[in-house]
């Protein structure tokens, strides 16, 4: 283990997110808030630290596995520390455990909030906890391999550790360079979605702040009704076609940016994906029509919106999905785990894997019929790895133990099961509001402060896919 590079690598991180919320302190200035002296705070903290673990000479340039992981865990856990000094210091949440919960919740695209009222919150702290989201999204490692490749960190290591899905597939030889188009393709998918939004009749500035939590598939707004206070179908329609896009692999987005549109079409996992919206949204909608009166245009209008927003783990609503019929609620917490695809801002344990599951199981019982025969496991004409299926198993088995233990220790801090199983259902998840007394009509406030540590938790194994964050906790890790 290269300590040094490592320290170093996480200095430059902190100065990424500090130079990330001089925006914020631009708004702040502008609107003459009082936010101004927070980012002021936070700016000069990340920065000074940023440039102390920077200057941290180094010997070795290669990132190995140890490294890589080790990076990417620290890196969220830095980032939410000190992207919480704003927070802290403007007020804007009762503690600084708060503020990390919020900041983790931003980094992570949960979405999950302890803010009862953010339309009283400055501009300025409202644009930064929308940013935290777009810089989650793609993930900041990855935009530290597309803009500082000179300095020789780049590599699949670091790429593995932070990507979400079964398997990590890069676009272009050179994982730089893959970053890079994925950077573009993100960047032009949000300013695709901020006109959009703007022509739709929002202002420049909630423009902005939904783009962010659509394209990251975080959920955050500056609206306590969400998405919602709009009451339009059009930004509800613009909305829902850019997280369904969002919980798309980006690889196959750049692609079809290049003129060629058959990895998409011909990907099994997006048309499993594109199924279970379609399916979902028809079953709650006839529920909905046939138990609560809704009519027929009312019930799919909301029905879709919300399979959308849960299955791709943003979290914005337009409802209140918890006083929907039990039925209607199982399906949305059965999408809240299976969530998007590999390779999306989306969390859950992703479509492809769930699908790598099925036909594991589908192996095992022709194996019962024929012991002897030798019977691959196939998505369409390619075989899949026997160690990616391994994989896939182990991780499923240890995403049911950490929902699990988190449901266990909500519920003994006081919560009913419902709100227990669902909030560590949607923060494990990153999807952020669940049922109950974390539905989408309430937020987390309330809860105690181990609870929100243990969400807190929850939110970052969940978006670093759970190997990458319990193997820093090995020990065998730092020998």
């Amino acid at each position: 283990m290269h300590i040094q590079l490592v320290l170093k690598t996480l200095g430059l991180v902190l100065l990424f997110e500090a130079a990330a919320m001089v925006p914020s302190l631009f708004i702040s200035i502008f609107y003459q808030e009082a936010g101004t002296f927070s980012f002021l705070v936070g700016i000069t903290a990340a920065g000074l630290a940023g440039c102390g673990l920077y200057l941290v000479p180094v010997k070795h340039k290669n990132v190995g596995y140890r490294e890589g992981f080790a990076i990417a865990t620290f890196s969220w856990l830095l980032l939410a520390l000190f992207g919480a000094i704003p927070f802290a210091v403007a007020g804007a949440v009762p503690g600084y455990i708060d503020a990390v919960f919020e900041t983790m919740s931003g980094f992570t695209t949960t979405g999950a909030s302890v803010i009862p009222n953010v339309e009283i919150l400055p501009k300025s702290i409202l644009f930064w906890r929308s940013l935290t989201h777009w810089l989650g999204g793609m993930g900041i490692i990855v935009l530290t391999l597309a803009l500082i490749p000179s300095l020789n960190i780049a590599g699949m290591q670091l790429f593995k550790a932070e990507v979400p899905g079964p398997t990590k597939s890069k676009v272009l030889p050179r994982i730089a360079q893959t970053s890079r188009q994925l950077y573009k393709v993100y960047v032009f998918i949000t300013l695709i979605q901020v006109a959009a939004l703007k022509l739709a009749g929002l202002s420049w500035f909630d423009s902005f702040i939904h783009t962010f939590g659509s394209v990251a598939t975080g959920g955050f707004s500056n609206y306590n009704a969400s998405v919602g206070h709009f009451q339009s179908l059009a930004v509800e329609t613009i909305i829902i076609f850019f997280m369904v896009l969002s919980g798309i692999n980006f690889a196959l987005h750049y692609y079809w940016m290049r003129g060629d549109c058959r990895p998409l079409w011909q990907d099994y996992e997006t048309r499993l994906f594109l199924t279970l919206i379609l399916c979902s949204t028809a079953v709650i909608s006839v529920n909905l029509f046939i138990v609560t009166g809704h009519s027929p245009a009312q019930a799919v209008r909301e029905a879709l919106f919300t399979v959308c927003s849960l299955i791709t783990t943003t979290g914005y609503a337009t409802a209140d999905y918890d006083q929907w019929p039990a039925l209607s609620k199982f399906i949305l917490l059965f999408l809240m785990f299976v969530g998007g695809c590999a390779g999306s801002t989306g969390g859950g344990l992703k479509v492809g894997r769930l699908l790598i599951l099925t036909k594991a199981f589908s192996r095992q019982l022709m194996r019962l019929i024929h012991p002897k025969a030798v019977i691959p496991v196939r998505i369409g004409q390619d075989v899949v790895a026997q160690e990616v299926v391994e994989s896939a198993h182990v991780f499923f088995t240890l995403y049911m133990m950490l929902f699990a233990l988190g449901t266990a220790v909500l519920a003994a801090l006081g919560l009913d099961l419902v709100s227990a199983a669902s909030a560590a259902a949607a923060n494990l998840g990153n999807v952020g509001p669940g049922l109950g007394l974390v539905g989408p009509m309430f937020n987390y406030a309330d809860l105690p402060d181990l609870g929100k540590m243990t969400l807190t938790f929850l939110m970052l194994v969940g978006r670093l896919e759970i190997y990458t964050v319990l193997l820093v906790f090995s020990v065998k890790f730092w020998r």
